[in-house]
């Protein structure tokens, strides 16, 4: 409970609860939230957040993955998919879900193949937003790449966990999309290149080899091209971050359960700013 309070205490802090302007010209201005919801106090609290976030002038919303626990009844269960389904069809801006362990290789655990996980997390989510351009990876569609205002956003599915599946083909084309969506960036000479994913890559493991070495190798790599202009926003461990990842590296990790808010992020060449909402 105390912790609890601790994060409610923190995200008060850094709350954006005055009314915003509409973003400027050659900004971004999206919403980004994960790792929620995980109850039906969740779910009732997720509601009134999609009311603020329709209130807003935002070019399109990100779900960086886990619409809820792991349990049959929640990200392993198609009801559970369905009415989060239903529940995110309100969100009148451009919508990207991202998958998040919870929904596919967590699934594992009660006996089910994280394989046809993600396929029905497929059926479901690999919509095609109206109006954002957005492309999807042939025979992946949960990797995304969409541009705006000079920008570059790419969406992985990198889940957060070590399951087996974070080693296979699969993982191998999603790393391959996040390279192209960077050569892409490189050769429009973006703006900003933001890069979202469910899974904390652990930056802090300099040097080991693990599920996400690559991953870190890669982000760690470009970085030191484009400086300040990439981002990678990603969620996993439920709270707040805005901070320096690597060098040149910057991270933006989203709240998630208990916590249930939104960041409002407006991006633009050399200028970034975050609030919370909730």
């Amino acid at each position: 409970m105390i912790r609890i309070l601790l994060l409610a205490l923190a995200a008060s802090a850094l709350c954006g609860c005055a009314q915003r302007s509409a973003p400027r010209e050659g900004t971004v201005a999206f919403g980004v939230f994960g790792d929620t919801p995980y109850s039906e106090r969740e779910v009732q609290a997720l509601d009134g957040l999609i009311d603020q976030i329709n209130a807003r002038p935002l070019a399109f919303v990100v779900h960086v993955g886990d619409l809820g626990n792991s349990a049959r009844t929640q990200g392993c269960g198609d009801e559970w998919l369905d009415a989060r389904q239903r529940q995110f069809q309100r969100i009148r801006a451009p919508f990207i879900l991202l998958p998040g362990d919870n929904e596919w290789t967590d699934c594992a655990a009660h006996g089910l193949d994280p394989k046809a996980r993600l396929e029905q997390w497929r059926r479901r989510f690999c919509t095609q937003p109206a109006g954002l351009g957005l492309e999807r990876q042939p025979g992946h569609c949960e990797n995304a790449r969409w541009q705006s205002q000079g920008m570059v956003f790419i969406g992985l599915n990198v889940p957060g966990g070590s399951a087996p599946e974070l080693a296979d083909a699969r993982m191998a084309a999603t790393l391959d999309w996040l390279d192209q969506g960077l050569a892409i960036a490189e050769a429009a000479q973006a703006v900003r290149v933001i890069v979202f994913m469910h899974a904390d890559p652990r930056f802090e493991r300099v040097g080991t080899s693990d599920a996400y070495a690559r991953v870190r190798a890669v982000l760690r790599t470009h970085a030191k091209w484009f400086g300040d202009r990439l981002l990678l926003v990603h969620g996993d461990t439920h709270l707040y971050r805005l901070d320096e990842a690597a060098p040149g590296l910057r991270r933006l990790e989203v709240w998630g359960s208990p916590i249930v808010a939104w960041l409002e992020v407006d991006a633009a060449r050399g200028d970034l700013s975050v609030s919370a909402h909730w």
